[in-house]
């Protein structure tokens, strides 16, 4: 029986093993995106001995407490980069299931250092718990958070970003400075050092993670109204809606630099910066970074701000690119109507289109409805529809099909807008 006993503990120490290296602190504080590929965190490690005797848990703190702390705190660094924070690196369940899988192995010390670019060596505090027989140290800590993905990607825990592109295409982005009304961002850039700067930031860190950059004053970007581009064909506008459209581009970015006194002839710089779906507005992330104070370096500091802020910012817009794969890609249609249809062939019309765009999706949201105009988000499988133009011909097949009055034409298209026109 005692055999037995000795056994079952072992089984049981044993299971307890396979997670002994998971991080028993998870006390950690983001300070700084470093650079495109590396953040700085400060990160509390704990240790607590497993001795028997009081007296062997005081020896065993004084001689490996320090060294086992700092273990836990590169540890909690890791933990927190993938399941912490409002950013995560893991944010479906499939990624964290997976992740559970990996868990102990990934937590070892060894693979725990590949990942860690910096940290101090001596800890900034030492802290000994509970009668001396538990400490608790802080670090700060230069993790490498692409190196981290990427290993991610490799064991399978997350979606490889080329498997993503090849799902839902590679968007385009494009990088604008936030404007009032009567602005031009084209004439900010051309005018504003620092704005200028900042984009150029933006568009070094965008292109290093591979993405594809449209800059504003690469093409026109205020001509792009849907009601001017509906007036060049000659189709009477919507009063009701109007909506700003960015051609070119899947996604755009705007930002803003502001700067404030930090005291001692010193200032701090800070950048807010905004992801946007560019056809449906849809705000994707918004995040504010800032500088060190500084002296003088305004470029500096622009670019410790635009980095801690962006980093965030594109974590965000990476978790909607995956929501997407599941809910189907995203398009908006805008369907102008001609005011030639009497009231009862109107209505036919509208259900028609409405069916039709509805045969076409897996999912719609009906933004406006008026007598001139339907606004709907639609999400189609990218399976069966890869391209906007896929999705044209399938609505007009279906309306042709079901309509008894009316002709659909296509006035304008770009990679996630479809404006169509019905006339009698």
């Amino acid at each position: 029986m005692k055999k037995i006993k000795m056994v079952i503990l072992s089984v049981l120490l044993m299971c307890v093993g396979v997670y002994a290296n998971s991080p028993v602190s998870k006390q950690v504080t983001l300070i700084d995106a470093t650079s495109s590929s590396e953040v700085l965190v400060e990160a509390t490690g704990i240790y607590k001995s497993d001795k028997r005797s009081k007296r062997r848990k005081k020896k065993d703190i004084k001689r490996n407490g320090v060294q086992r702390a700092m273990d836990d705190s590169r540890s909690a660094a890791l933990y927190f980069l993938l399941l912490g924070g409002t950013d995560p690196i893991l944010t479906q369940d499939s990624e964290k299931l997976a992740f559970k899988g990996i868990e102990s192995e990934f937590f070892s010390d060894d693979n725990v250092l590949r990942f860690i670019s910096y940290e101090d060596g001596v800890p900034k505090t030492k802290v000994l718990t509970d009668g001396e027989t538990g400490i608790r140290v802080l670090q700060q800590i230069k993790v490498n958070k692409e190196a981290l993905i990427l290993d991610l990607e490799k064991r399978g825990v997350l979606i490889e970003k080329d498997d993503l592109l090849d799902q839902i295409g590679n968007p385009f982005i494009m990088v604008l400075p936030a404007t009032t009304n009567d602005q031009n961002p084209l004439d900010k850039l051309k005018t504003d050092a620092q704005l200028a700067h900042a984009a150029t930031v933006i568009q070094s860190l965008l292109t290093a993670r591979q993405y594809d950059v449209v800059l504003p004053d690469q093409q026109q970007f205020l001509n792009d109204l849907v009601d001017g581009q509906l007036s060049l064909n000659d189709i009477p506008t919507d009063t009701a809606y109007q909506m700003a459209l960015s051609v070119g581009s899947d996604i755009y970015i705007d930002f803003d630099v502001s700067e404030a006194d930090a005291g001692y002839g010193t200032k701090k710089m800070a950048i807010r910066v905004r992801a946007f779906e560019t056809t449906t507005a849809r705000l994707l992330g918004s995040e504010t970074g800032y500088s060190e104070a500084r002296s003088g370096d305004d470029m500096v500091s622009i670019e410790e701000a635009m980095l801690s802020a962006l980093d965030n910012v594109l974590a965000r817009v990476t978790t909607y690119w995956k929501k997407d794969i599941y809910k189907g890609l995203q398009y908006k249609v805008i369907v102008s109507i001609d005011s030639g249809f009497s009231p009862a062939n109107l209505e036919t019309v509208q259900d028609s289109i409405i069916d039709s765009i509805d045969a076409a999706s897996v999912k719609t949201k009906e933004q406006i409805v008026t007598d001139q105009t339907l606004d709907y988000v639609v999400w189609v499988d990218p399976n069966d529809y890869a391209t906007s133009r896929q999705v044209w011909r399938k609505i007009r097949r279906e309306f042709r099909d079901m309509a008894r009055v009316g002709t659909v034409s296509l006035v304008n298209q770009n990679r996630k807008l479809l404006v169509l026109r019905i006339q009698p």
